[in-house]
């Protein structure tokens, strides 16, 4: 496995939370990234989130965080960041924009930080697993704690 050190551990580490590293064996193959590492990891796929770039109009990114099993509400994370529509990312830009790989893309150490938005459903769990900015290793940690350290806004956000 590669280093465990990316900028989203170090911003969690430079905050002080209680956090933990996971690593798997990332497949760039698999159809559902985020239903692989769960399985990958031995983990209830309802405490993992996966991390979406949006492009908001008029002309912004936004950071969406999701249970890995559901579909982004994209009218509902339009309507939270005060945009007229939003729609996914080019996946190109997302990996300029925050300094991370799709599929490694993490809410926190962004290499431009951008408004998150973190699914209400995170609010119920005593921790949730995120990307922790490199393909294959994830942060668990309190969802409070993501949130502060990524300034995010918690609302309803995902379907399924």
């Amino acid at each position: 496995m590669a280093a465990k050190v990316t900028p989203a551990v170090n911003a969690a580490k430079a905050a002080g939370v209680a956090f933990r590293v996971m690593e798997y064996e990332y497949d760039p193959s698999a159809d559902a990234i985020g239903l692989h590492a769960a399985a990958a990891l031995g983990l209830d796929p309802a405490i993992v989130y996966k991390t979406l770039i949006v492009q908001l109009e008029p002309k912004a990114l936004a950071c969406a965080v999701i249970p890995v099993a559901a579909k982004l509400d994209l009218k509902a994370i339009a309507a939270a960041a005060k945009a007229k529509k939003a729609d996914l990312a080019d996946p190109a830009l997302a990996e300029k924009t925050t300094g991370y790989l799709v599929g490694g893309i993490s809410p926190l150490g962004q290499k431009k930080t951008l408004p998150t938005f973190i699914d209400a459903s995170a609010g119920a769990l005593p921790d949730m697993v995120v990307n922790g900015g490199r393909r294959g290793l994830q942060l668990m940690l309190a969802p409070a704690d993501l949130a502060r350290l990524a300034k995010a806004t918690v609302c309803p956000i995902a379907v399924g």
